[in-house]
């Protein structure tokens, strides 16, 4: 007899230790569907929302080499937010579609947890909590994410706290939460003993 595999929703802020925790579930032997990375595939030259965004666009938000301009895009949806929910409404549907083909795969080679890491999962929560079982939130203070992006990827605090608005809140997240790590003051083994724990919770 089969068991339904576990649908894991993940989900932080940037500088949360998101990815991180991903991978420590990928070591338990979970199967990481990324939809960060699926979206970058769509978008890329060749990729399955190109002629979609070529359509509704035109040519001049595409590279010479014929994926998406992330610079022109950002520039025209910063000028003009309905551009922002075109987009959506293309690669949306195309990320959710990939991720599920992506999950029969995991299921057919018998993986019992299926993490589907989303980074915006709470800000389109009505369209995710139908899919998932559970949704995992990992969390820290607001000025912890700013010092670890600052750190990793030398962004300025302005720069950081831009991208944080327009995430949502971490009181929004916390409360979609039905699971929450705290990465705070703690080191990656800590971190990685509140992931098995949480992994042995689900009896897995």
């Amino acid at each position: 007899m089969t068991h339904k595999p576990l649908r894991l929703g993940l989900t932080g802020g940037i500088g949360s230790g998101k990815s991180t925790v991903a991978g420590f579930l990928a070591d338990a032997g979970a199967a990481i569907l990324d939809a960060d990375a699926v979206s970058r595939s769509l978008t890329q030259a060749g990729g399955r929302a190109i002629p979609a965004v070529l359509a509704t666009f035109g040519e001049t938000l595409l590279t010479p080499e014929g994926a998406l301009n992330r610079d022109a895009m950002r520039n025209l949806v910063f000028s003009n937010p309905d551009s922002k929910r075109q987009l959506e409404s293309i690669i949306h549907p195309l990320v959710s579609l990939v991720l599920q083909e992506q999950a029969q795969m995991a299921v057919q080679q018998g993986k019992t947890c299926l993490v589907f890491d989303v980074p915006l999962l709470v800000e389109g929560i009505e369209r995710w909590r139908p899919q998932l079982d559970k949704i995992c939130v990992v969390d820290c203070l607001p000025e912890t994410q700013i010092q670890r992006v600052m750190a990793r990827n030398q962004l300025s605090r302005p720069e950081i706290e831009r991208i944080m608005a327009q995430q949502a809140t971490r009181q929004q997240r916390l409360a979609c939460a039905d699971l929450v790590i705290l990465n705070e003051g703690i080191d990656l083994a800590q971190l990685q003993h509140k992931v098995r724990e949480m992994w042995a919770s689900f009896g897995l």
